[in-house]
């Protein structure tokens, strides 16, 4: 809204031989730009705001991203920045518990947040003339995020049946927490996201408002605006919102490094299930720069591309090898590689038994398929292939609004610079057959791999509970 100025004070700077005032403040430099015309602010509290145009249609993606996840928990209180982004919801000084979904409702939007090891995000999709409304909501509960004890008693059980539907009822899935909990020992991704259930049960509305005051702070957070926008009107709605909120330095982060493993570590893992399931988590370099790239960023990258050499299009060669022909040994195999992120990397290879086929074949299989790269080298065409399906999926993404606004919020998180997706790609395609082939050779060994097998149990018959009811959110 146009700020109007009285002819009164008007004429007092003419009578006084003073320009007058400019009805808007003169539009401030981005402090970054890419090509596809994003730009990057620092309010004047020092948070971050990064704006991304798109005029294809009159809505927008509006995100904030705080720097915060289960990384930076501290053991007793796990899983309670999953929590306070329930809790986010439940109102603030002058929104009461429940209206601010309403509200965003109200405006034609959809809103939801996540939480993560290493970040907790919050996100609106809105007409776009609605952005200055939910840049104020979103700021306020950033800010005065306040509720009753009776809403967080109500809420934690939410959380904990979440944990017990996605994690403790889904044998796979519960797999994988032990696998994280056994291969990472100092860092504090041993610990889920959602949390461990005894500190669920004993977690208190206090924990969760002293992890509020101690991590929700403008210097910690980044505010993502994409749609049909100005970035300079964003600019200065986001200084009268979230520019007003109190500048807090940003509490030193101590690091947990994760000590060096030395040699194979095993766990068998039982739960009632139809299939067994093998899981193999290689510690492996990770990305951290990609300006100044050191030799374990480049490896990163190599990794990266191994992966999707091995199961990242239809018919690549875990599929190939394992799952196909009269004597294949898997119903499914998949890799992953992940090498960016603010703690330590890993390269994740997991199958699935065929009938009258066992876990030990499977995870016999997945290794050979790593150490025939490592002795035989991939081609510049499987290469060609997964480069072609990158840059594809690239430019798809831009035809969402919820993919751009993402992509720059967490590559903000990890500190990687605005054009990070532009970069990645670019270095991607610089990837060789010989770089592929080195990484395969040099982090696949025993000593840096962790192997979980699940063990089936016989399915008790009525053992599946009902779902939540409708109103619980389930984030």
């Amino acid at each position: 809204m146009k700020r109007a100025i009285s002819l009164l004070a008007l004429a007092a700077c003419l009578h006084a031989g003073a320009q007058p005032a400019p009805l808007h403040p003169p539009a401030a430099a981005p402090q970054a730009a890419t090509a596809t015309g994003a730009q990057q602010f620092t309010l004047k509290n020092g948070m971050q705001l990064i704006v991304q145009p798109d005029r294809r249609a009159p809505t927008a993606v509006h995100m904030v991203w705080v720097r915060v996840g289960s990384m930076d928990e501290v053991d007793g209180t796990s899983g309670v920045a999953h929590v306070l982004e329930h809790m986010m919801f439940k109102g603030s000084k002058a929104v009461p518990p429940g209206e601010f979904s309403r509200r965003v409702a109200a405006l034609g939007g959809q809103e939801n947040a996540f939480t993560s090891r290493d970040y907790t995000g919050y996100y609106q999709q809105i007409p776009a003339e609605r952005l200055a409304d939910v840049m104020q909501l979103e700021s306020d509960r950033f800010a005065h995020n306040q509720w009753p004890d009776e809403e967080f008693k109500k809420e934690i059980e939410v959380v904990k049946e979440e944990r017990r539907m996605r994690t403790e009822d889904q044998p796979r899935a519960a797999l994988i927490e032990q696998l994280y909990a056994v291969t990472f020992i100092a860092s504090p991704y041993h610990r889920p996201v959602v949390g461990w259930m005894s500190d669920l049960d004993a977690m208190t509305p206090d924990d969760v408002r002293q992890f509020h005051r101690h991590w929700y702070m403008p210097r910690n957070a980044v505010v993502v605006v994409a749609g049909d926008v100005d970035p300079e009107q964003v600019r200065q709605l986001a200084e009268k919102t979230y520019g007003a909120i109190p500048d807090r330095a940003v509490p030193a982060r101590k690091p947990r490094t994760e000590p060096a493993q030395k040699g194979l570590r095993r766990i068998a893992f039982k739960a009632p299930a139809e299939q067994s399931y093998v899981a193999l988590a290689f510690r492996v370099p990770g990305v951290e720069r990609i300006d100044a790239m050191q030799d374990t960023d480049r490896d990163g990258l190599a990794l990266l591309v191994l992966s999707a050499v091995l199961s990242g299009y239809d018919g690549a060669r875990l599929e190939r090898a394992l799952t196909q022909g009269a004597d294949r040994v898997a119903d499914g195999a998949d890799s992953q590689a992940s090498v960016f992120g603010r703690g330590p990397a890993l390269f994740l290879m997991t199958g699935v038994p065929a009938a009258g086929k066992t876990a030990a074949q499977v995870e016999e299989a997945l290794r050979a398929e790593v150490a025939r790269i490592a002795r035989e080298g991939v081609s510049e065409a499987e290469l060609s292939r997964v480069k072609t399906q990158w840059a594809a999926s690239t430019i798809y993404a831009r035809d969402s609004l919820q993919s751009q606004a993402s992509d720059l919020g967490s590559n903000w998180v990890q500190g990687l610079p605005l054009d990070a997706d532009d970069r990645i790609l670019k270095l991607l395609r610089g990837v060789t057959p010989a770089q592929v082939q080195s990484v395969a050779a040099r982090y696949f060994g025993d000593d840096q791999l962790t192997i979980a097998t699940l063990l089936p149990q016989p399915v008790a018959p009525g053992a599946q509970r009902a779902a939540p009811a409708a109103g619980d959110r389930m984030h």
